[in-house]
């Protein structure tokens, strides 16, 4: 894997997106740490739109209603979500540095947050950057059974109703590959990556309830 350092006052939300738009993403090291990494790893992860898997018993939790879905009301408290430790993850590569840049890229438009609220808390979420017909997804977090996963699947539904072309996973955690995530090659990402940045796509924060379900009865109905 390829990794190069960066000094804090180097980085700007601008100089991210040119790093997105090269086939790299920043990360640090751990919570605590001072300094963020540019990554461009020799097999990159992807999440397929055309191929992902819902499966059964998660799909009648996705349409069952359990959770009220959003998307951008709450995206700080997402990241610092995603940055908790866990007990499956005492440890996260998400410092203040990286909050301060994607919720300044929340703020030019380019960040995103799928959140789950269940009783008026929010219980799980994710969030990453769209550009063009690329989504780079970042982290995910849960506190309640299910939650991320339901994020996940109105994410992938929502990308699919708004035109892209590429959800990159940067890794394949087994969690991820359940729904179908799989490793490319960096030349094959590339040669992904460009074709979705120049894709005429959009982010849809709130589609049509009636289309969002639909989408969602078609990833359903592949499994």
């Amino acid at each position: 894997m390829t990794r190069h350092g960066a000094g804090l006052t180097e980085i700007t939300p601008e100089l991210v997106l040119r790093a997105y738009r090269a086939g790299l993403f920043p990360m640090a090291e751990r919570r605590d740490g001072d300094r963020l990494y540019w990554l461009d790893p020799e097999l990159r992860g992807i999440l397929p739109l055309d191929r992902f898997h819902l499966p059964r018993r998660l799909a009648r939790t996705v349409l069952g209603g359990l959770f009220e879905v959003r998307c951008d009301s709450a995206f700080a408290e997402v990241i610092k979500g995603c940055a908790a430790p866990a007990p499956d993850r005492p440890e996260t590569w998400i410092n203040a540095e990286i909050e301060r840049l994607f919720n300044a890229l929340h703020g030019l438009g380019y960040a995103h947050s799928v959140e789950c609220w269940h009783e008026g808390r929010l219980v799980g979420g994710l969030y990453g950057v769209a550009l063009g017909g690329a989504f780079f997804g970042e982290s995910m977090f849960s506190v309640v059974r299910d939650a991320s996963k339901v994020a996940l699947v109105h994410l992938v539904a929502r990308l699919r109703l708004g035109g892209f072309r590429l959800l990159d996973t940067q890794f394949v955690t087994d969690h991820l590959a359940r729904f179908g995530a799989i490793e490319i090659p960096r030349s094959e990402y590339r040669r992904l990556l460009a074709a979705a940045l120049a894709a005429p796509a959009h982010f849809l924060p709130d589609p049509p309830a009636e289309q969002l379900r639909a989408e969602i009865e078609r990833l359903r109905a592949r499994d």
